[in-house]
């Protein structure tokens, strides 16, 4: 690996599209991270084993070992990130909600993708929102991740037109196939320190 590349560590919960994606990118020489983690919240999902055919460390942290107390869920993540000596947290399809202490301990180094044009259509079933408000254009967000949700400084985002004959699953594959190249020129952005946070807002150069 070069010298100077970020550790990233990749929270999943399910297929990793997302995490693939990123995955493939920082096999580039000139990328500014590389992914030395993926950490999932449930045992054995099909991501798990996507990221060790790219020779990529995983974990399991089962967040229902830990009943309600989810902080002590974050503490043992935490200390997985900790020991592997992780510098920035990517969420790729993490399906649980943070608490303020761990969004706090990594802020302005966790980045989330979301499936809309922020701030239209936070939380779930965002093509779905966006067919009912009929909007012309939809897309996805990555942005650093605040303690409120799906409202953190934006990094960048991408567009699709919404088209005649446009349903859920139809809009969310051209949404998707623009999240796999966003999230990789995103995590590009934070790594190599041209886009940070500072006072709550996205700063860049």
């Amino acid at each position: 690996m070069a010298a100077g590349r970020k550790r990233v560590g990749v929270l999943i919960s399910g297929r990793g599209s997302n995490m693939v994606s990123l995955a493939e990118a920082a096999l580039a020489s000139d990328y500014p991270a590389q992914i030395a983690l993926v950490l999932s919240n449930i045992p054995d999902v099909a991501g798990l084993d996507r990221a060790r055919g790219f020779g990529i460390a995983t974990a399991t942290v089962d967040h229902r070992a830990f009943g309600k107390d989810r902080e002590a869920f974050e503490r043992a993540m935490d200390e997985v990130l900790r020991v592997n000596q992780i510098d920035l947290v990517v969420l790729a399809g993490f399906m649980r909600i943070l608490t303020p202490w761990f969004v706090t301990r990594w802020e302005g180094r966790m980045i989330n993708i979301h499936p809309s044009l922020l701030p239209l259509f936070k939380g779930t079933h965002t093509h779905r929102q966006a067919l009912e408000a009929g909007v012309a254009e939809h897309g996805c967000s990555v942005h650093f991740v605040v303690p409120e949700l799906d409202a953190g400084p934006v990094i960048l985002q991408a567009k699709v037109p919404v088209l005649p004959g446009d349903d859920e699953d139809k809009l969310a594959q051209r949404v998707l196939a623009e999240e796999h190249k966003l999230y990789p020129a995103a995590l590009a952005e934070v790594a190599s320190g041209r886009a940070r946070l500072e006072g709550g807002v996205v700063i860049r150069g």
